[in-house]
């Protein structure tokens, strides 16, 4: 018999799969259409998080949670209490460097939830807390077509930059 915790957690590793599953699998279809940049990337998640208050546009750097999102995506971030956070979001939070990261929470451990890139072989070494929450990822937004002469300013003078790097 499958008691609740163990019930809610073979669900969100199920939504987790099928949202890393859908993301790649729509990444693999957006290739083909042109028109999809940089540019429009940001563009369309500003477009999202212009709706609602509690959504702000990052910049993402680094590739620790490929295949769901890789360098220089874009997303939306949603703020959200650390009561709310559950196994298989993504967490946007402060680490002990004082440095903005993006990974999965993949359990919860005394004093808050405990985080790793999808890549990394190592949990983070900061744990997520109320006080270090800063959201979670809501969207994530994919450029197909990248420039090698990129510069920053496809992503605007005002877009934060959010580590998608090694544990630390």
């Amino acid at each position: 018999m499958i008691n609740t915790a163990s019930l809610h957690r073979i669900l969100a590793l199920g939504t987790a799969l099928l949202s890393v599953l859908w993301t790649v699998e729509m990444r693999g279809a957006g290739r083909n259409l042109p028109g999809l940049t940089d540019e429009a990337a940001v563009a369309d998640a500003t477009a999202v998080a212009a709706r609602r208050s509690d959504l702000s546009v990052l910049r993402v750097s680094g590739q620790s949670m490929l295949p769901y999102f890789d360098n220089d995506a874009v997303i939306v971030m949603k703020k959200i209490d650390a009561a709310r956070l559950r196994v298989g979001m993504i967490a946007v939070y402060v680490n002990r460097f004082g440095e903005k990261v993006a990974h999965r929470v993949i359990g919860r451990v005394d004093g808050g939830w405990q985080v790793q890139g999808y890549s990394n072989d190592r949990p983070d070494s900061t744990v997520v807390k109320s006080d270090n929450l800063l959201g979670v990822v809501y969207a994530t937004f994919s450029a197909a077509e990248r420039s090698p002469a990129r510069t920053a300013s496809a992503f605007g003078p005002k877009l934060e930059t959010v580590y998608a790097a090694p544990a630390k």
